[in-house]
């Protein structure tokens, strides 16, 4: 079982990329789940999200202690929360980070570490700081574990009740992150 954690601020769609997550693992014919860390999450408060990805049946719904892959989609949190708690030296982790991620202050190794500035994608795809559904593209890319077509399948049917326009924008700004990651 594949177990990802998903770090960020409240406001900021942690929630919702856990959730696309498990989607598009779905739609890739694998089990998943995705939920929230439950506590007080207001804008701008710390958070939490997790998603699961396995091939058998998942039957625990605890946190995710140790995971396999961590997202940081605030790279603020770096200085302020122990996002690396229960991390281990094969750990994969992806950053939203326009620095080199040789001077992220994370203690895990460099080659486990990829950096994408999902925020300028975020800025020029969708006009706003959102870049939850951008650093999936990234994620999609470094790890395999979800296909770029059942990612873009994933976010069609999440924002199938917006407009079509913000769902285009989003599987644009994932394309973009997928294309410039690593």
């Amino acid at each position: 079982m594949i177990q990802i954690r998903i770090h960020g601020r409240g406001g900021q769609g942690v929630v919702t990329a856990a959730e696309l997550i498990a989607i598009a693992a779905f739609f890739d014919d694998k089990q998943s789940q995705a939920f929230p860390s439950f506590g007080v999450e207001r804008t701008g408060a710390p958070i939490e999200a997790y998603a699961r990805i396995d091939n058998k049946p998942i039957r625990t719904r605890e946190q995710v202690r140790r995971p396999n892959v961590l997202i940081i989609q605030d790279p603020t949190l770096l200085e302020t929360v122990d996002v690396a708690n229960g991390c281990d030296l094969t750990t994969k982790v992806i950053i939203n980070s326009s620095k080199d991620k040789s001077k992220l202050k994370i203690k895990l190794p460099e080659k486990n570490i990829f950096v994408l500035d999902a925020t300028k994608i975020a800025l020029e795809e969708l006009g706003r700081n959102i870049v939850n559904t951008v650093i999936l593209g990234a994620f999609a890319k470094t790890t395999g574990l979800v296909s770029l077509p059942s990612l873009k399948q994933a976010i069609a049917q999440k924002f199938s009740g917006k407009s079509q326009e913000i769902a285009n924008k989003n599987i644009k700004a994932i394309e973009q992150a997928y294309s410039h990651a690593f």
